[in-house]
């Protein structure tokens, strides 16, 4: 990776690690699905742009369908239910359960589009669902007003986004990234017109919301998803795929330095087994198998 790819990364993690910060600030004012309707239609309409060309145009013509349905499952739902989790959870919280984005995506590759798993991901998976277990064990509350639906929210998300980055693979490889960004992004806002504008809040919104809303659309969408495509095309995949475990830890600072949260023992203890299990998980981390022992071979006569 490039020094340049580098900071493009940093900057990337940097952006979406604040997405948290936005919605925590904007979602209890808007509503999850009209902040997401905000975040998709201006990121919308800043993307459209890019297919200001007649193959472009024409792409996503032939391929609404699978657009629209990859809108729905890697923008539409998860995003609403990350805007509703935000509403009850810590940024940083909410970010590190994100993070086992990969975990999600290995288990549905494995189920339903025929990838290979194998036992050190296993390991890995494992590892991360117990880093999610010690992260979250004391607010699994399910009762009026506990926590516990809204985690499950956050990992309602991150299943989403394993559907997703499986779908996407196999179905829609083919096509540009910036299709695939523009295109998607449209279908999702035209998904969210409606019940976002039914939903709308019936009390004003504030000056702060607002502005965390429309940073959360232009920052955390448009421009990350700029720096993401191109950074995938730059760096490769498996380089770009490290900006799962920066978000967390750019979002619990951002969460500490502007909104006063707090960073536990058990936080931290739950980031690291997390992160170290999506590391092993992705192969990131890789074990290396032990040598075989072989007799040494006699001496020629």
């Amino acid at each position: 990776m490039s020094s340049a790819d580098a900071l493009r990364l940093v900057l990337l993690s940097s952006l979406w690690g604040l997405s948290f910060i936005f919605m925590r600030v904007a979602a209890p004012e808007f509503g999850a699905i009209p902040l997401v309707l905000v975040r998709m239609g201006i990121g919308a309409l800043l993307l459209v742009p890019l297919l200001l060309s007649l193959r472009y145009l024409r792409l996503i013509w032939q391929h609404k369908g699978p657009l629209l349905l990859l809108g729905v499952i890697n923008h539409v739902l998860p995003f609403s239910l990350l805007a509703l989790a935000t509403t009850r959870l810590e940024a940083g919280f909410t970010s590190l359960i994100n993070a086992t984005t990969p975990i999600f995506t290995a288990l549905l590759g494995a189920a339903f589009f025929a990838t290979p798993v194998q036992r050190q991901q296993y390991i890995g998976l494992a590892l991360a669902l117990l880093g999610v277990y010690v992260l979250s064990a004391d607010r699994l509350d399910f009762s009026l007003g506990g926590d516990g639906w809204f985690i499950i929210a956050v990992l309602g998300a991150t299943f989403c986004y394993g559907l997703a980055g499986n779908y996407s693979k196999t179905r829609l490889g083919h096509l540009p990234t910036r299709v695939l960004a523009a295109g998607s992004s449209a279908m999702s806002a035209l998904v969210l017109l409606i019940p976002g504008l039914l939903l709308w809040p019936s009390d004003p919104v504030s000056t702060l919301a607002w502005g965390n809303a429309l940073a959360l659309a232009v920052l955390s969408t448009t421009l990350a998803f700029l720096l993401y495509f191109g950074l995938l095309a730059s760096a490769g995949a498996t380089a770009t795929s490290t900006v799962t475990f920066l978000v967390p830890v750019s979002a619990l600072l951002w969460g500490y330095l502007l909104l006063n949260e707090t960073l536990s023992f058990q936080v931290v203890a739950g980031m690291v087994i997390t992160l170290l299990g999506t590391a092993v998980a992705t192969k990131l981390l890789r074990f290396k198998p032990r040598a075989a022992l072989t007799p040494p071979r006699p001496p020629h006569e």
